[in-house]
């Protein structure tokens, strides 16, 4: 069976989640890819184009577990906000950095056989440095280390954000006053100003492509994880909830259809009814499910780390096609090869990484705290 302590079905999505965004990522760099968007064009351009919606399950999990973290009570004193956030941030930041000093050596090691003009990064600069250790670098405006680091930072922001709702609920209406019908009892203003976040989120903010570095922007999913948390855990007028955050979610898409909202949606739907098909999970070999929960562990992990894979895999690539002068057809099969492998790869290094990064730090912290 699958360790008491993880959640099957949220493990189910984060692993899905992680191996099309690899996938994605692999569609759109290097010279493999081009090869084989010419073999394979179908293929390539549905990774291309549809695979990076993805990251809209890890927003709606992101909310959806940000609610489940912050569901005990919090105390009114601003100081108990910055206290979760640092916490949150120290949980982030450090297994981040190690990823990112990993991405740095790949993309000095890729350089010397990869166009200049390429996806691979240049050599960091210390304000750039600074910048991904701050978690700013979008809002500052510095290039990327990796590729995909735009999400641990928009992950805090919107973290702070959910912090910062829940603690003012009870802060502007001080009392007793929870809700009766959604889980956790936060206060009524609390939901309602998560909602309507949400919704501003849905129906404006999200349309608007200038905000992308900024929380406001990804609330909408993020929002829809959170009240997907309230709804699996309330038993009475669940129905009524469903029906309300469905009629939220095609609202939106009747002002603006967005096919990533539709996957938001879509999550969000699946996560309030999760008891509903959680159940089919728990039905499933024991191997599988811990196959799953091992896959949803790792996933950040893999995240992290697999563009100073693909950095590494196409500078072989072209090194092995300028060494061995390969034809066309050798090409292909060569860039076929390196795609599973740097899939399984990926695998592999995420599962390195959370048990000799992750997990030791997180036992450092826990010590320094």
């Amino acid at each position: 069976m699958s360790h008491p302590k993880r959640q099957l079905h949220l493990d189910l999505l984060k692993l899905l989640g992680a191996q099309l965004i690899v996938w994605h990522h692999f569609s759109l760099y290097g010279p493999a890819a081009q090869v084989l968007h010419t073999a394979a064009p179908g293929l390539m351009a549905w990774l291309h184009e549809y695979a990076r919606m993805a990251v809209q399950i890890f927003l709606v999990v992101g909310g959806f577990l940000a609610a489940q973290h912050l569901s005990k009570p919090m105390e009114t004193r601003w100081q108990a906000v910055v206290a979760r956030v640092w916490l949150r941030y120290r949980r982030l930041v450090l297994p981040f950095m190690v990823a990112m000093l990993l991405a740095v050596l790949s993309a000095a090691v890729s350089r010397a056989h990869l166009p200049s003009d390429g996806f691979v990064p240049d050599a960091p600069s210390t304000l750039q440095v600074l910048a991904h250790a701050l978690l700013l670098h979008d809002v500052l405006g510095q290039p990327a280390l990796s590729t995909g680091v735009w999400y641990v930072a928009i992950d805090l922001q919107l973290f702070a954000l959910l912090t910062a709702l829940v603690w003012l609920g009870p802060v502007i209406r001080p009392g007793p006053v929870a809700s009766p019908h959604l889980h956790p009892a936060w206060p009524v203003l609390t939901w309602g100003l998560v909602a309507g976040l949400a919704a501003l989120s849905l129906l404006v903010l999200n349309r608007m492509a200038a905000l992308d570095a900024y929380a406001p922007y990804f609330f909408g999913a993020y929002g829809l994880g959170v009240l997907a948390y309230g709804i699996a855990r309330t038993a009475r007028t669940q129905h009524t909830w469903l029906l309300a955050l469905t009629c939220l979610g095609v609202l939106a898409l009747v002002v603006d259809y967005r096919e990533r909202i539709v996957l938001a949606l879509g999550v969000a739907l699946l996560l309030a009814l999760g008891g509903a098909w959680s159940g089919y999970l728990a039905k499933l070999p024991a191997w599988l499910q811990q196959l799953i929960a091992r896959g949803g562990q790792v996933s950040y992990a893999q995240f992290l780390n697999h563009f100073a894979l693909l950095m590494l895999g196409n500078a072989g690539f072209a090194l092995a096609v300028q060494a061995w002068a390969l034809e066309s057809a050798q090409q292909v099969a060569l860039a076929g090869v390196v795609l599973v492998v740097y899939w399984l790869l990926s695998l592999w290094l995420g599962a390195w990484f959370e048990r000799h990064v992750e997990v030791p730090l997180t036992r450092w912290r826990s010590h320094r705290a």
